[in-house]
């Protein structure tokens, strides 16, 4: 790269919690690392803990989050950043809009970082979506002369010019990411951060999204750095991506040879869950998926074919203080493309154990790879769990393949009936 053009350059950045514990959990061990720093000499800890892979069970109490990763991004360039869930790009993003430090290691920036990481960051949901913009703003260094020349684009842009003069604690998820994403791309950042939000928006403005960060990379020159699950967006936004995986930069280049780098790895391909343990289990403080499985109807078989039923389980522990809940999932393509969502609505106690089954009719998946996208909120639609990749699954055509017919396109292929009228 040439270096005058270098806007971004992230060096041996590495990342290192405990588990479980805020700090090093104990005063011995902060004690021991305050009087190896006063003496000029290395973190101890740095010598210990273990990569971030969570099919693992842990054996010590500290695991690297990051571990020595190093790129440059130009000014202008859009850098797509992908990986499986856990493979740190969140933590990668975070310490890059400096929501917390890196353990070791540097990051040299030129200009203005604006960051959307998740819905409603940086704003205060008692003020008004108008208040919201002039305190984001602020925040980025902009007069309010800056701001009020700009405001009228940026919440049109949004389309919430409704409920503009409405606390945002108000608005709905989609209304409240419409409103940050314009933010950051109105306010002129050197360097745009957007994470996996831009899903929350409904398809019109997810394709708006795109054509701005496109016109801020190519027409404004700005750089962008995307995190998205959606491989057909990287792809089509991205002029470079590096991909992730358990804490370190495993592959860096074009986006089409990163990509079908990244599908290829079958280690995702997670067909059935079950949690050894409710310690151990997928989930949060409020719920905990204990089991999930995508299985044929015929549950003797391990492969779905086209013309089987798919049924798909889910068990979850609710812990929450909500008892009125929406369960529900997207079936998506590997590439992120998504099939169809659904979603069912439940009641169940605090520390009740519910058991739920959705059945996918025969004849209409085709014979690709799938993805579940699982999803639960509260009454007021508040989100308490979301996992991207809790189950992945291949659907086969076992008569077409064995009579070498060749393979049918598209992303499903119901069977239809015809009938000839004349």
């Amino acid at each position: 790269m040439t270096k005058d053009k270098v806007i971004l350059k992230v060096d041996n950045i590495s990342k290192q919690y405990r588990l479980g514990l805020v700090g090093t959990g104990t005063l011995s061990h902060d004690l021991n690392r305050w009087w190896h720093r006063i003496r000029g000499k290395e973190d101890p800890y740095l010598k210990i803990g273990e990569e971030n892979d969570r099919s693992k069970k842990a054996k010590s109490s500290y695991v690297w989050a990051l571990q020595d990763v190093s790129f440059e991004v130009e000014k202008g360039e859009v850098l797509g950043i992908i990986g499986k869930n856990g493979a740190g790009k969140s933590t990668l993003l975070k310490i890059l809009s400096k929501v917390t430090g890196p353990t070791t290691g540097e990051i040299k920036s030129k200009g203005r970082i604006a960051s959307l990481l998740e819905v409603g960051t940086g704003f205060h949901g008692e003020m008004t979506g108008r208040e919201n913009i002039y305190l984001n703003g602020a925040i980025l260094g902009m007069t309010k002369k800056e701001i009020s020349s700009k405001i009228e684009d940026i919440i049109a842009f949004s389309g919430c010019e409704r409920y503009i003069d409405t606390p945002v604690k108000r608005y709905s998820s989609g209304m409240t990411v419409r409103l940050a994403f314009a933010v950051a791309a109105f306010l002129e950042p050197e360097i745009l951060v957007v994470d996996e939000v831009l899903a929350v928006g409904d398809a019109d403005f997810q394709k708006k999204a795109i054509g701005k960060m496109q016109d801020l990379s190519k027409g404004e020159g700005r750089t962008v750095l995307f995190v998205s699950h959606n491989m057909a967006a990287v792809e089509s936004l991205c002029t470079r991506v590096i991909m992730m995986q358990n804490g370190k930069l495993v592959s860096n280049g074009l986006p089409k040879d990163i990509i079908s780098e990244y599908l290829k790895d079958k280690s995702f391909s997670t067909q059935t869950y079950k949690a050894a343990s409710v310690n151990e289990a997928i989930g949060n403080n409020g719920i905990k998926i204990l089991e999930a499985s995508i299985l044929p109807e015929n549950t003797s078989d391990s492969v779905i074919d086209v013309s089987s039923k798919a049924i798909f389980k889910l068990q979850i522990l609710n812990q929450s203080n909500f008892e009125d809940l929406s369960v529900g999932f997207d079936l998506k393509t590997i590439r992120g493309e998504v099939i169809f969502s659904t979603g069912h609505l439940i009641s169940i106690k605090k520390e009740e154990t519910i058991t739920l089954n959705c059945e996918i009719p025969s004849n209409f998946l085709n014979n690709i790879t799938y993805q579940v996208h699982v999803y639960i909120h509260n009454s007021n639609m508040y989100k308490l769990f979301e996992n991207r990749e809790l189950l992945a699954f291949d659907v086969k055509d076992v008569k077409r393949e064995s009579g070498y017919l060749g393979k049918v396109n598209g992303m499903v292929r119901p069977k239809l009936n015809w009938n000839i009228i004349n």
